[in-house]
């Protein structure tokens, strides 16, 4: 049997102190992981990902798990105070997801994933998502995506491991100038070895993932999450047959990619062509 989850800092964050409440609640009744979530109509191991910080506790979930557990109103209150996030709202359970993370593998069919976008190129992007926006609420929105990026200063974790379709090195997003500085970002980042990064060429022809973008997220003492994305709307998802099927397309995508080396020499190849006003589709 496994053995116990290691026990949270609840000072961690916000969501390690409401996940070591719920473990200590839970135990407290008596009650087991999958228990606790038959009447909630959800898995035990969505339970698990709750108490380990993995997943953000919803309020529909909280208002049932204090009458079950008999915490007048403790994860309700809580969950109030901590729905309020600086994200979208369908992107904001998988930015703390991401916060966390031991690895993050992602696929990115047309534009930089934001981890490894610059301030300039993100600024072009949020303008062309939202054209009539202020100023300042685009300057919001690019320093919470900067803020996410600040993950990367640790020199090991998380893992990282970007996949890019060659149209997202092709669209050209706030100019020449902006792309070279774009792709010189990437590339510097998989020079120092801080990221992994692959193109899948324009040669390699259909591939597993042209139905859209793809993240997966691995966490030290909870079950593997993977994330899916539309225009304005997003989904985690931890069914584990679903996680495991993404995981293969990921390794599709990584087979039918260019290597490594020969994918860096392209983003830097594409970037001196910025520079210089030579880029082609």
């Amino acid at each position: 049997m496994p053995g116990r989850p290691k026990d949270l800092d609840p000072s961690s964050s916000p969501r390690a102190m409401i996940g070591a409440e719920l473990r200590h609640a839970r135990e407290n009744a008596g009650l087991s992981q999958a228990e606790l979530g038959e009447p909630l109509f959800v898995s035990g191991s969505f339970i698990g990902q709750l108490e380990a910080g993995t997943r953000r506790l919803h309020l529909e979930y909280a208002v049932q798990m204090d009458e079950i557990l008999g915490t007048k109103g403790f994860f309700a209150r809580n969950c109030r105070a901590l729905a309020k996030s600086k994200y979208p709202d369908h992107f904001a359970e998988a930015a703390e997801a991401e916060a966390i993370a031991t690895a993050i593998r992602q696929y990115a069919q047309l534009l930089i994933p934001g981890l490894l976008q610059t301030k300039a190129y993100a600024e072009a992007v949020f303008r062309a998502y939202r054209p009539t926006s202020t100023d300042e609420e685009i300057e919001s929105l690019v320093a919470a995506r900067l803020e996410r990026a600040r993950l990367l200063d640790d020199p090991t974790t998380p893992l990282v491991w970007a996949v890019f379709d060659e149209a997202a090195l092709r669209r050209e997003v706030g100019g020449g100038a902006v792309m070279a500085e774009a792709l010189r970002h990437v590339a510097d980042l998989a020079r120092k070895h801080r990221i992994i990064v692959q193109v899948v060429p324009f040669p390699a022809g259909a591939h597993a993932a042209m139905d859209g973008p793809l993240k997966l997220m691995e966490f030290a003492d909870a079950p593997p999450l993977s994330f899916v994305e539309a225009p304005d709307m997003g989904k985690l998802l931890d069914d584990p047959a679903t996680v495991a099927r993404h995981a293969l397309m990921f390794n599709f995508l990584q087979a039918a990619a260019l290597s490594p080396q020969d994918s860096l020499a392209l983003l830097e190849t594409l970037a001196q062509d910025y520079e210089h006003g030579e880029q082609h589709p």
